[in-house]
């Protein structure tokens, strides 16, 4: 049996930091220190923003999903060696098809509604996340899922395909809502009263299933929460001994501070007990008393997307981002470790496939190409590569002594976007372009642009062509602007999105080269997940317009249908090997989480896993 018990956007905005807990990037872990010092009995918390809704069934925002997570758990979680652990329910499988849940006893809702049971699960999967009517964040996760309750205690879900990865996913990860809360919103389909529901804005059935107990809401504020006496992991005997007496808090709460330089002041004078830290000011910190900086690795890339679509290389006539020697050309300009030291003062680690190196899935390094370091990297190197392109190319592009020219003579010139205010994406943007000047004679213009301006403007559409279909839904015709030729085969778009609106003639409205916008998350616990970028051209994340030389889509069909680990880890190492020779993105680095606490609090680990205990945080006694 693979049993995984025993002792979760795609995209987002480059240059962000880690919260304190490991959790997100707009929140720090403190205290209310009034008198200057650490107060020891209130574990606070500094969020960027408030929060849309608390709703568990509805909140889709990482900062959101902490505050909940102060007063209601999920399933279950993974620890600091990437194990599975059980809170609510043990999951395991005999062929990764078929998965039992395994309810734990001694979990109990807050009065009217009784003790947890596998019943209610089974009962919110059913009628909420499959019922079609209340379009819950969760429902695509279910789609196809046949579920049955088999015990008081325990149910099973059935699979379409095996998926040894599933826990991984997160999609298996579900809230306790009590069954009698949600009946009346399934018996009349009401889908704006669950979403506006005071029980569940306010958390107020949860019971003994969280650490704190939420007192109060502020709209527009933060949240207020005292400890959850009951707790039940205080029970639990399948893990560490130091939950016994968890949280070791009397109260805790989530202020909002919106500015970084808020932050770092409350955890210079002891009001938070933990900030983000700027790469360039980890010394600093290190150096204060009362302070100490973790690095923390992630699974967010920083990577140089180049667009591949007709509104890309707007410098002259072909693409030439479209072939794999250019691309390699490009990750061969830039030198990734002084890219390392010089913008994330050496807290990051090098990108070369789309996997960090603590991913169990990561090649062998002798198997992929190690773009942009060593013999790798440097002029003579890439300008090779980029010759080897413009071969390829039915258009007379070349190099007139150092610089690269277009048909015309002319100097090849790109754009390079980069979100307006941060100082790092920028920092990267002016290093990428000195790089791409100085090895390949590309004269690359910087430009800052709002994130979301350049998400509606530039990198997606929603005006894209529509394939026709039946009532049942069936594809009955595909307009023409959704076909392409794919490596000698006719690919139809059949559910095109904003960020994969077509073949490369579909794109946004305005003309871009290249970005560093936003980053990508890698999936590193489970990397099926990213078949959404790359299991071929039709993918439903592509927005630069890439199309798999390789056979993507049959490698993914095999992990994805893998009755063994051994058989899952060499396609997926096969995928990655692919990925590294065919640099869909321009792959440059994995910055680390760099986060202060205050001297004396235990529990956070320099680890992917950071937070995955922190009801048991404390300080020395």
């Amino acid at each position: 049996m693979l049993g995984v018990g025993g002792a979760t956007a795609l995209a987002g905005c480059s240059g962000s930091g880690d919260g304190g807990d490991g959790s997100d990037g707009n929140e720090t872990d403190g205290s209310d220190g009034s008198d200057g010092g650490t107060d020891r009995s209130t574990y606070s918390t500094a969020a960027a923003a408030s929060f849309t809704t608390l709703n568990p069934i509805y909140n889709d925002e990482n900062g959101a999903g902490n505050a909940i997570a102060r007063a209601l758990d999920q399933g279950y979680t993974f620890n600091a060696d990437n194990e599975y652990v059980p809170l609510l329910y043990d999951m395991s499988t005999e062929d990764g098809e078929v998965w039992t849940f395994e309810v734990r006893e001694g979990l109990e809702f807050s009065d009217p509604y009784g003790e947890v049971t596998a019943s209610d699960f089974v009962y919110l999967i059913q009628e909420i996340h499959q019922g079609g009517w209340a379009s819950s964040v969760s429902a695509t996760y279910w789609t196809g899922v046949e579920v049955e309750q088999t015990g008081e205690y325990e149910f099973q879900a059935a699979l379409g395909s095996p998926s040894l990865l599933w826990p991984e996913s997160y999609e298996p990860l579900l809230y306790p809502i009590p069954e009698d809360l949600l009946q009346p919103y399934v018996e009349e389909e009401d889908a704006e009263g669950l979403r506006q529901d005071e029980e569940l804005l306010e958390l107020q059935f949860s019971g003994n299933l969280g650490p704190y107990v939420l007192d109060e809401w502020q709209r527009d504020g933060g949240t207020q929460y005292s400890r959850n006496d009951d707790y039940y992991l205080q029970d639990a005997d399948d893990l560490p001994d130091v939950f016994n007496e968890a949280p070791y808090f009397e109260e805790a709460e989530i202020q909002v501070l919106g500015e970084q330089a808020s932050r770092l002041g409350a955890l210079e004078t002891g009001a938070v007990d933990s900030a983000a830290i700027p790469p360039e000011r980890v010394q600093e910190y290190r150096e204060k008393d009362g302070i100490y900086v973790n690095r923390v690795p992630q699974p967010y890339n920083e990577k140089l997307s180049v667009n591949m679509r007709d509104n890309g290389w707007t410098t002259g006539p072909g693409n030439m981002f479209r072939h794999i020697p250019f691309r390699q050309a490009m990750a061969a300009a830039i030198d990734k470790q002084s890219l390392i030291q010089g913008v994330f003062r050496d807290f990051a680690e090098t990108h070369f496939t789309w996997q960090p190196r603590f991913s169990n899935f990561y090649p062998p390094e002798e198997d992929i190409p190690r773009f942009g370091v060593g013999e790798n990297y440097g002029s003579e190197y890439a300008r090779g590569l980029a010759e080897e392109a413009f071969e390829q190319s039915e258009y007379d592009y070349g190099f007139d002594g150092e610089t690269m020219v277009d048909p015309d003579g002319n100097q090849v010139q790109l754009s390079l976007y980069h979100s307006a205010g941060q100082e790092t994406e920028q920092l990267m943007g002016e290093f990428i372009a000195q790089e791409l000047g100085s090895n390949l004679g590309i004269d690359v213009s910087l430009e800052a642009i709002d994130g979301t301006r350049f998400d509606t403007e530039y990198y997606t559409t929603t005006d894209f062509p529509t394939p026709e279909r039946n009532e049942e839904g069936e594809v009955t015709n595909v307009p023409d602007e959704l076909v392409d030729t794919v490596n000698g085969e006719e690919v139809e778009w059949t559910s095109p999105t904003a960020t994969n609106p077509g073949p490369r003639n579909v794109t946004g409205n305005e003309d871009w080269d290249m970005e560093i916008v936003y980053g990508l998350n890698t999936f590193p616990r489970n990397p099926l997940t990213n078949s959404v970028f790359f299991d071929g051209p039709t993918g439903s994340y592509n927005p630069v317009g890439y199309y798999p030389e390789f056979d993507a889509r049959e490698l993914f069909d095999t992990a994805e249908q893998a009755t063994s680990e051994e058989e899952l880890a060499d396609a997926l190492v096969d995928i990655f090997v692919n990925l590294a020779e065919e640099q869909p993105y321009i792959m440059l680095a994995f910055p680390d989480s760099t986060v202060g606490y205050r001297e004396g609090l235990e529990g956070p680990v320099e680890d992917f896993s950071n937070g995955w205990n922190l009801p048991a945080w404390r300080y020395e006694q």
